[in-house]
């Protein structure tokens, strides 16, 4: 159900506070602002999926969007062009830690607020969800004295709160460790940390160029976006360091082929890379009401062949009010390939893509998709989630598999529309409350306006 707020009688200001600490109490990780020709929507974004939260009128719109603009410090008469902005701030008793993007659009500015929560980067690399065999892999990779070790994914699967639990790892008081970071997202205490200025000239590739004489053991950079940056990570890697950073793709084939196409020479990215840690965050199953069904035959025969285990059962969604369709919360799905011997002598050679895959997927790594599935074995999500959450081109098991992968396609559509389905169900639901709502608020004042006139009389 939509929240209504008061705005003639509720300032602004209360108004903001309101929606940014209960979005962080509900475990958003997204809060946004859309503006429309009627109204700003206002949603939020939970275990993945954005809901409507909040309609605001045009009449308070300006005010709400420029008290947002105001505590992100970012400059309130400037609409023509994109901004980015932070807060810091306890209210109501939460500690908020935010980063603001503003966007021009055709009926205003959009604002996106990004909710960051590094609570599981204090907690340790031990509870970000690795299994047994890669929690193994993971710490002989960043256990080396020099090397580039790379944690993959899209936008919003994890990465910072990965490199941040390395970090906490790694930080000794024997230990230089310096960051290049754009924001600097958490304070870590022990760790010199640099902020990225680009207008003063103080970019990524400048900084590394100045941290390499401030004789670190560890750098960590909070994102590889160029070729300059790459080369210079990975130069300093092999001179003795250890690097730690972040880059967009999907898994660990892409990473490789990434930096290739970032002109790394082969030769030196042979010798530098250490390991990759790729990552997705699929939706977790709510505890309190997952159910069990038995699985079609096709589910049987892809955990066959990925996981190698015959599966009668899994746990799907049910549904309570403690969960949001049968999800609640998240959880990491793993890919971590230790750079082999095979492997730096392929790079060095220049061998074919096909060739790299098979030796990159028969390296004893466990892929993406045979993690989800493990997961779901465990009961910790759904086979439908792990299905239209992964890409299957690069998996070995697979790829040439064409039954399978036309089965796959086939459970992929009809999770979407499964998807489509409830969000339209949970959509009119909340529509159809809040014009209830609405139809009550104006047969009160119609009412009120009634008696006062007949007092009038």
């Amino acid at each position: 159900m939509l929240r209504t707020f008061d705005f003639q009688r509720i300032p602004v200001v209360d108004v903001v506070n309101e929606i940014l600490v209960d979005a962080a109490k509900r475990g958003a990780s997204d809060i946004h602002f859309d503006p429309y020709e009627e109204y700003l929507l206002v949603r939020i974004r939970i275990d993945g999926d954005l809901l409507d939260y909040a309609e605001v009128p045009n009449s308070v719109r300006d005010y709400l969007v420029t008290r947002i603009k105001t505590i992100s410090k970012m400059n309130i008469t400037e609409s023509r062009r994109p901004q980015d902005g932070a807060i810091k701030a306890t209210l109501k008793g939460v500690d908020l830690d935010l980063r603001v993007s503003s966007l021009p659009v055709s009926n205003g500015e959009k604002i996106v607020i990004r909710i960051l929560d590094y609570s599981m980067s204090m907690a340790g690399i031990d509870e970000l969800g690795f299994s047994d065999e890669n929690y193994k892999k993971m710490l002989e990779m960043i256990s080396v004295p020099n090397g580039i070790v790379l944690v993959t994914g899209a936008t919003g699967t994890g990465k910072s709160t990965t490199v941040y639990s390395i970090l906490q790892f790694l930080n000794r008081s024997n230990t230089n460790i310096i960051t290049v970071e754009d924001p600097i997202e958490m304070d870590i205490k022990g760790i010199n940390q640099v902020q990225v200025n680009s207008q003063i000239g103080l970019t990524f590739a400048s900084a590394l160029r100045s941290i390499l004489r401030q004789d670190p053991n560890i750098i960590m950079i909070g994102e590889i976006r160029d070729t300059e940056t790459a080369k210079i990570a990975v130069r300093a890697s092999i001179t003795g360091h250890l690097v730690l950073s972040t880059i967009h793709t999907n898994n660990s084939l892409n990473t490789i082929e990434r930096l290739i196409d970032m002109e790394v020479p082969k030769y030196l990215l042979a010798s530098a890379l250490e390991g990759i840690v790729s990552q997705k965050l699929a939706r977790r199953l709510c505890p309190h009401c997952r159910v069990k069904r038995k699985t079609t035959e096709y589910e049987k025969q892809i955990f066959k062949v990925v996981t190698d285990r015959d599966v009668e059962e899994v746990y799907d969604v049910e549904g309570c009010e403690e969960c949001h369709n049968g999800y609640s919360g998240r959880i990491a799905i793993q890919e971590v390939l230790i750079i082999n011997q095979e492997i730096r002598d392929a790079l060095s050679n220049n061998v074919a893509k096909e060739e790299l895959r098979d030796m990159v997927y028969g390296s004893n790594v466990t892929t993406l998709l045979e993690d989800g599935l493990d997961k779901v074995i465990a009961g910790l999500t759904t086979f439908s989630e792990i299905i239209n959450l992964i890409e299957l081109d690069d998996d070995s098991k697979i790829n040439d598999n064409f039954d399978l992968k036309q089965a796959i396609s086939l459970t992929k559509a009809a999770h979407a529309v499964k998807e489509k389905e409830l969000q339209q169900k949970e959509f009119m639901g909340t529509r159809e409350a809040h014009d209830k709502e609405n139809a009550e608020i104006e047969n009160l004042n119609v009412e009120g306006l009634e008696e006062e006139s007949l007092e009038e009389l």
